[in-house]
């Protein structure tokens, strides 16, 4: 594996003095092929509202408790709470992480053994400095609200779709568990709209692949919009990467003050999802104003 690991990262990054952490990513890299190819993936399922638009990257200012992206006719709107703020960053793998728990158990009310598990799910590292993130990122989302709106309109009707409602209703979870704690003990209660949402429209992406972009939530929103985007795509399509329906404007990208640094960032993210998704048919028009899409699926069928 470690032969073929080394050959993948040399193929996407050039000839580079291997680290520990490179090996290990490009061993990911190697396994997500493997799976992919043996129709052997482990799913995770995302939201649709945080597909079509991200979370803020950063952490926003203190004062900033209002983040609005737009997608086409879909409109997310989050309003954090006074005393913990907007969710950002590593906080988008607790929603991944809840909604994937939802799906497998088919329930509004998700359980599970440990906060652990949360990192285990995702490769992280355990320790004091993950545990209390992890506390401070269940606040954020615990206290934010969520409003999203889709407009649907044809030749001969229009249909205004809005809803608001918060992540969790109830939550209960132990991030330092005694041993008397029973198997299962933590429980979150999802919202019933949450839970709905995730219902109608469970979002299924590779579990390995989060875990390679686990620590770049800007990449890891590029890899979930793109499987979903090319997923849903019947042909060729061109999307802005500025203006008021541009890229910039769905994923949880910071204002970039210039478009050339966006452009440039974006290439990377794309150059870091290629190295695990080789047909991945995205690409920067050579005007640099437009991403160029097309239908291609990035979870293989099972051949079982």
């Amino acid at each position: 594996m470690l032969v073929r690991a080394e050959h993948v990262l040399r193929e996407s990054h050039g000839d580079l003095l291997i680290s520990r952490y490179r090996a290990k990513q490009a061993e990911g890299i190697a396994l997500v092929r493997s799976n992919r190819e043996n129709g052997k993936q482990s799913l995770a399922f995302a939201s649709r509202p945080f597909i079509l638009c991200g979370l803020p990257i950063r952490k926003p200012p203190p004062d900033q408790l209002l983040f609005e992206r737009r997608n086409g006719n879909f409109l997310l709107q989050i309003t954090g709470h006074p005393h913990f703020g907007l969710p950002f960053g590593q906080d988008r793998l607790i929603l991944i992480f809840l909604a994937t728990l939802a799906v497998r158990q088919k329930s509004q009310v998700v359980r599970f053994r440990s906060a652990a598990e949360l990192l285990d799910t995702f490769g992280m590292a355990k320790g004091g400095k993950e545990y209390r993130r992890i506390i401070a990122a269940f606040e954020r989302i615990f206290g934010a609200t969520m409003f999203f709106t889709t407009d649907r309109s044809s030749a001969t009707s229009s249909v205004l779709h809005r809803s608001r409602f918060n992540f969790l209703r109830e939550a209960e979870i132990w991030y330092s568990r005694p041993e008397s704690v029973p198997d299962n003990g933590n429980s979150i209660t999802l919202s019933a709209e949450f839970y709905a949402e995730l219902t109608a429209h469970p979002i299924p992406t590779d579990l390995e692949a989060i875990k390679i972009f686990a620590a770049a939530p800007g990449l890891l929103d590029l890899f979930l919009w793109l499987s979903y985007r090319c997923y849903i795509s019947k042909g060729p399509e061109y999307i802005p990467l500025f203006g008021p329906s541009g890229l910039t404007k769905q994923l949880g990208c910071i204002e970039y003050s210039r478009p050339s640094k966006f452009r440039a960032t974006l290439e990377k993210w794309l150059q870091s999802i290629r190295s695990l998704w080789p047909q991945c048919p995205a690409r920067i028009c050579t005007n640099g104003n437009f991403l160029r899409i097309d239908r291609q699926i990035v979870l293989a069928p099972s051949p079982h």
